[in-house]
């Protein structure tokens, strides 16, 4: 149940991670293809009569910037302010200009300020002038220009230009100096920006994502160092049951003339090394016979029969709790292809005490024996605990 539990959440995690990384992704693409901007900058050519040198001087500067809906075409003219130098800002709609012959282009230049780009046009266009020139006012920059929205401006040219500029002209134009502009395209610019909403909003995605993916790993490394302290401690009360088990198991030294020593008898099928005088062995509760220090390492690992697989605890009625029948493997739990059952007679489950199993060999009665000389003192040598309708069959097992 707990690990179904794990595997779902794990999987939960993982796909709202994905899902969120995909929107944040789609949502940085449609911005940034949306929110862009393309402009087009203006050469702007300036022609006059120079008073004290009497030439005529040309300077041709890409300082300007076409309005947003102004159409991106060539325009020249005659220069002109409005008359009135109160209205140099061309915010009235009766703005009046100089006078200028018949079928002249001319190009109003107005500074910013005081009333919308869009009014300032539809004011001068009017007026019938051939472009609009506004240089930009109060700009921290000396070279600022922006793209100015004015909708619904019609056909007139419309360009910003830095106010240094603007002055320059306006200045010459003070000294009562004609001067000719020409206005031509200049290079085409599309820029690409992410606009504040949408900073904050990818902001918030990914602040969320990150918290969906920092508390997936607290929960998953939380789970997985309690499953493994609990692992860990389950280990260990196996080993102390096994420990036990295996201090309740016959210790014998073999002596000289012993069916184990025969050659026929089964060597130990640890060390695969036949058996000899002195020799220590530990006879397991299935009769099988093993060396001492071979099988003890075996059973504290595995606690089963290194041939038949049974399992110690349950054979010597070690009870476990819970904890530890969870941790048990599977070949523990199924050593006998079924319920906890003998593996020799197919009775039930022995249940022993503090005294270890001893087999007769004849196949009579099993009796309990002390495991060593000093306890059968304590307890009085001789003492048996007969074990109630539990007989042994001899029986022959083939490795």
């Amino acid at each position: 149940m707990a690990a179904s539990l794990i595997r779902a959440c794990r999987s939960l995690a993982l796909s709202t991670w994905l899902l969120s990384f995909c929107f944040v992704h789609l949502l940085c693409l449609d911005f940034t293809v949306a929110e862009k901007e393309e402009w087009y900058t203006a050469f702007v050519n300036i022609t006059y009569l120079d008073p004290v040198t009497s030439e005529v001087r040309t300077e041709k500067t890409e300082c300007g910037r076409y309005g947003e809906q102004s159409p991106k075409k060539e325009a020249r003219g005659l220069v002109l302010v409005p008359s009135s130098l109160q209205d140099r800002q061309a915010c009235d709609p009766n703005v009046r200009f100089p006078h200028v012959p018949q079928n002249t282009a001319w190009v109003a230049l107005v500074a910013a300020g005081n009333c919308t780009y869009r009014e300032k046009i539809r004011n001068v266009a009017n007026c019938n002038a051939s472009a609009v020139v506004i240089y930009n006012v109060g700009s921290g920059s000396a070279n600022d220009t922006i793209t100015m929205p004015h909708p619904g401006t019609g056909e007139v040219v419309a360009i910003m230009i830095p106010e240094p500029k603007g002055r320059e002209i306006a200045a010459l134009l003070e000294q009562k100096i004609m001067v000719m502009l020409h206005i031509s395209i200049g290079t085409r610019n599309l820029q690409k920006y992410v606009s504040r909403t949408s900073v904050v909003f990818v902001s918030i995605s990914f602040i969320v994502l990150m918290i969906i993916s920092l508390a997936w790993l607290v929960f998953y490394y939380i789970q997985r160092f309690r499953y493994a302290n609990a692992r860990d401690r389950n280990q260990r009360r196996l080993g102390d049951a096994a420990k036990k088990a295996i201090s309740k198991l016959q210790v014998r030294t073999i002596k000289k003339g012993d069916k184990e020593t025969e050659s026929d008898f089964d060597s130990c099928a640890v060390c695969i090394e036949g058996y000899k005088p002195n020799d220590v062995v530990r006879i397991l509760p299935c009769r099988h016979v093993f060396h001492k220090h071979c099988v003890d390492p075996w059973l504290q690992d595995h606690r089963t029969c290194p041939m038949c697989k049974m399992n110690i605890l349950k054979a010597l009625g070690i009870p476990l709790n819970a904890d530890c029948l969870d941790d048990v493997p599977p070949d523990y739990e199924t050593s006998v292809g079924g319920p906890h059952t003998n593996h020799i007679s197919g009775a039930s489950e022995i249940t022993v005490n503090e005294s270890s199993v001893v087999l007769d060999a004849a196949g009579g009665e099993t009796a309990l024996e002390q495991l060593h000389p000093d306890e059968e003192t304590e307890h009085q040598a001789g003492e048996r605990h007969i074990i109630a309708g539990c007989k042994f069959k001899h029986h022959t097992f083939v490795t």
